[in-house]
């Protein structure tokens, strides 16, 4: 017991003098670092407290400024140790220029699609009040008062500029198949150098994505907003299906609701209950618009879609502003972008698309995933090797109710031993005694007519083994909705993405490669030059015709995403203890 107790004081000594020492080299670090600080700076009652505050009490959970948390503890004390714990917003007890400037960006965040109060606009806003008054009645503003002002605005700053950097939510903490990632900055860095620049405002503003799709989406919010603030856009009352040559009512509701959304134009607009050519074409252009069915009637999905209301319209336009936040905002000169939720690939290049093509995406039960990756080489006539998953839950028990699946789509079976693959007769396996529990054995489709992966695999080496591929299900791309898949991208069509892709070859024409299909051999070939690949989630959007584009949220990742978001209200996290507090224990 004794020694245990020894054990335990030489431990606690050990973290005693390691925490002193770490303190001394903070505060030798903080001053080296700032060399040219006078004395007179360092005597100074609010320098004095502020660093108190930091370096022996740290920044606990308790409020202050009139009850707002500290949401970037770390940075900020990262931030002030550098600048030897001066105020960073005030001079004697006047704002700086900065200061004001910083407060106008706070006050109009909602054009960003933030929140004001995220960023104690209502403890500044107080604190500026108590200063005003203070002015007025020539009361000194008391230090403490001070310094709590310059951590509000400081730490407001850290965190407005760390949600245009990376967004309000990580993904990685809702989505476990998000793998794209963007690059870092040091926001303590980074205020002091708007705080030295002569445009405060400028300087935040090249945190945003630099891509022209959020853009896009950050000029048509306003108006967006508008319309939700002014009330919405009315409701077309349920129904039978409406279409050219109907008269009614509902008709006319259609008319108004066609209208505020801009989908009606006001030439066109009328006092009419008469489903006319006019208004059949608005109802065309709003299907087009949201992915559905373009036929001019108005069903039961597009009546759905009419009948969302301008505030969810708003909130999905913000949520996809903020997954433009966790892209790198260098996409590549040339890339291929797939938009799960629209069911479409694109290729672009110098930040113009070169082609689109249909696309059959991840069924909801096996969404496709979000991720980056490099495009290196395409397999001609490829083998299916089948995911475990796939061959458990899908062929296994079309295996137990027909043997002879196997056979009739070319599928092999081999046996895994060691380093060994052995192949395996199919007939001579109980497959009614075989489950996902015994099942070791490896599925191969050979090439053919009926293989799953068509006539041309592209591969972009990823963690998800998910891969763009032909498809002998050519009947799926006729439909509008296309979420069919296990998680890899079906293309419409494959050969004119590997024409793209292979003219750094002379010998790869069009007629070779044709060629080379129809002789039914896997062939390998690497690509002159790899292509970035993004495989993306978009429910909003602004085309190349500045027409703002909505989807459905196949994937419901929109509704996580709300939810997180309305969780994310920056609030104080658990704080680091001070030295002083370690060093008691």
């Amino acid at each position: 017991m004794r020694k245990m107790q020894l054990n335990s004081l030489r431990k606690r000594l050990i973290l005693y003098i390691l925490i002193l020492a770490s303190s001394s080299l903070l505060l030798t670090s903080t001053f080296i670092l700032n060399e040219g600080v006078t004395a007179e700076e360092l005597s100074d009652p609010v320098v004095d407290l502020l660093r108190a505050r930091i370096i022996t009490k740290g920044f606990s959970t308790q409020p202050i400024g009139g009850g707002e948390l500290l949401c970037k503890p770390l940075t900020l004390s990262r931030f002030y140790g550098r600048r030897a714990f001066r105020l960073a917003w005030i001079s004697g007890e006047t704002l700086s220029p900065q200061a004001r400037s910083f407060i106008r960006v706070i006050q109009k965040a909602d054009s960003e699609g933030l929140k004001p109060e995220d960023y104690h606009l209502v403890g500044i806003e107080s604190l500026l009040e108590e200063m005003r008054l203070g002015t007025v009645k020539n009361h000194s503003l008391a230090p403490e008062k001070l310094m709590e002002f310059d951590l509000l605005l400081t730490d407001a700053f850290l965190t407005y500029a760390s949600h245009l950097l990376d967004g309000r939510v990580n993904p990685e903490t809702i989505y476990p198949d998000w793998r794209v990632y963007r690059q870092k900055e040091d926001l303590a860095e980074f205020l002091q150098y708007a705080l030295d620049s002569a445009n405060l405002e400028s300087a935040l503003k090249s945190l945003l994505s630099p891509q022209a799709g959020y853009a896009s989406l950050r000029r048509v919010l306003p108006r967006y907003q508008r319309i939700a603030a002014s009330g919405g856009w009315p409701q077309v009352p349920a129904g039978p299906e409406m279409r050219k040559g109907c008269r009614g009512l509902r008709v006319l509701a259609l008319r108004e609701r066609l209208a505020a959304s801009d989908d009606l134009r006001a030439v066109n607009w009328r006092e009419s209950d008469l489903f006319d050519d006019a208004l059949e074409q608005a109802v065309r252009q709003f299907q087009n618009r949201h992915g559905l069915t373009v036929d001019g009637a108005v069903g039961p999905a597009t009546l759905a879609a009419l009948n969302v209301s301008a505030t969810e319209r708003l909130q999905q336009i913000k949520l996809n502003m903020e997954r433009w936040h966790w892209l790198p905002q260098d996409l590549g000169q040339r890339y291929i972008l797939v938009n799960t939720a629209n069911f479409e690939l694109e290729v672009v290049e110098d930040g113009r698309t070169v082609f689109t093509q249909r696309a059959v995406t991840g069924r909801p039960s096996r969404p496709t995933p979000v991720c980056t990756g490099y495009m290196t080489y395409l397999e001609m006539n490829p083998y299916w090797n089948v995911p475990f998953s796939i061959a458990t839950k899908d062929i296994l028990p079309k295996l137990k109710r027909n043997p002879n699946y196997l056979n009739k789509k070319n599928i092999r079976v081999f046996k895994v031993r060691g380093a060994k693959r052995l192949e395996v007769d199919p007939a001579g396996l109980d497959w009614s005694r075989i489950t996902a529990r015994n099942f070791y054995y490896n599925l191969r489709q050979d090439p053919g007519p009926s293989n799953s992966l068509g006539r041309i695999k592209f591969m972009f080496p990823n963690k998800f083994s998910v891969y763009i591929h032909d498809t002998p299900a050519r009947g799926l791309f006729q439909r509008t909705q296309r979420g069919f898949s296990s998680g890899c991208i079906r293309i419409e069509k494959p050969i004119d993405l590997a024409e793209y892709l292979l003219r750094g070859y002379q010998e790869w024409t069009l007629e070779a490669i044709q060629a080379s299909i129809r002789r039914g051999e896997r062939q390998v070939v690497r690509l002159p030059k790899p292509i970035k690949v993004h495989l993306l989630y978009w429910t909003a959007w602004v085309d190349n015709d500045g027409t703002v584009q909505f989807r459905d949220d196949i994937y419901r990742r929109d509704d996580v995403l709300a939810k997180a978001l309305s969780r994310s209200t920056p609030s104080a996290p658990r704080s680091p203890r001070t030295f002083l507090e370690l060093a008691s224990r």
